[in-house]
């Protein structure tokens, strides 16, 4: 099975940073830096007007959503979208789509069997699986990313998960890891950043028992992060520094690694420009 080209590098992007629309001349500045994808992160509306709009004003970059809730994007307009968006920018739309987490949604229920249905649907509609990325941690989901996706795309994970994350899909699916960054040479200010922003998904269940699974078993729901957990789950520091990491997490296993700046209501095209410069990104002509 062919996979989608997303580069090495993407940009992962939080709708709040810019507004409630995403502005294309930034879409396209991105393009410029030399980033292969853009993930417009959070659950969007199963118009996916905003991908639309990114790729309307780039030429070469593919666009990703990371991710489409399948509790909240019926499943048909999704999949109709899919299609209006391919039919004007063949190949360059990547749909990510997941279940989110349970405590999210009153209506959540047996994630597996609801992301497994979702993804049947919308390949009885005509999605290609060469461009389905799925929303996965552990086992069950992964192995459901390589038999009905063009791969996994898992958020707040460890090194050590991206390599378990390899070994379980297969050399033969794209594994795109998430790059939490904070981009302050003052440590001491890097960390309580990322403290701040890993309390939500220290709340959550399912972060905490990937967590545990994969280098952190002693970790509880709700635990205040120790500076040990806050250095694996982002990267801080100097440009320098993060592009180490984003290589690291390369030479782990991952065959793509979105960037995500912090915090996530910051402009973050400034932090996205130095660390394209710091990994030597192919400058757009």
């Amino acid at each position: 099975m062919a996979t989608p080209d997303l580069g090495t590098v993407g940009a992962y992007l939080v709708a709040q940073a810019f507004g409630r629309h995403f502005p294309g001349a930034r879409a396209a500045e991105l393009e410029r830096l030399g980033y292969g994808t853009l993930w417009l992160a959070g659950s969007p509306p199963a118009d996916l007007t905003d991908v639309e709009t990114a790729l309307d004003v780039t030429e070469s970059v593919a666009v990703g959503t990371a991710i489409v809730n399948v509790w909240s994007a019926p499943v048909d307009e999704v999949a109709a979208s899919y299609h209006r968006i391919e039919k004007r920018h063949p190949g360059r739309f990547v749909l990510g789509v997941g279940v989110g987490h349970p405590e999210a949604t009153t209506e959540y229920a047996k994630p597996y069997d609801a992301l497994a249905s979702y993804v049947e649907r919308l390949l009885e509609l005509g999605v290609p699986q060469d461009r389905l990325m799925l929303a996965a941690l552990r086992k069950r989901m992964l192995r459901l990313s390589h038999d009905r996706a063009a791969g996994a795309l898992p958020y707040f994970t460890t090194p050590q998960h991206t390599a378990y994350a390899r070994e379980t899909l297969g050399a033969d699916r794209l594994l795109a890891v998430v790059a939490s960054v904070v981009l302050d040479e003052d440590l001491d200010a890097a960390r309580a950043t990322a403290r701040e922003w890993s309390r939500t998904y220290l709340n959550l269940g399912n972060y905490v028992a990937n967590l545990r699974e994969t280098g952190f078993p002693d970790l509880k729901t709700g635990d205040e992060p120790d500076d040990a957990l806050l250095d694996v789950l982002a990267a801080l520091g100097s440009a320098a520094r993060i592009a180490e990491r984003v290589r690291a997490s390369l030479a782990d296993g991952a065959d793509h690694v979105p960037v995500f700046p912090l915090p996530a209501i910051a402009d973050p095209l400034p932090a996205l420009t130095a660390i394209a410069h710091a990994l030597g990104l192919p400058t757009a002509k």
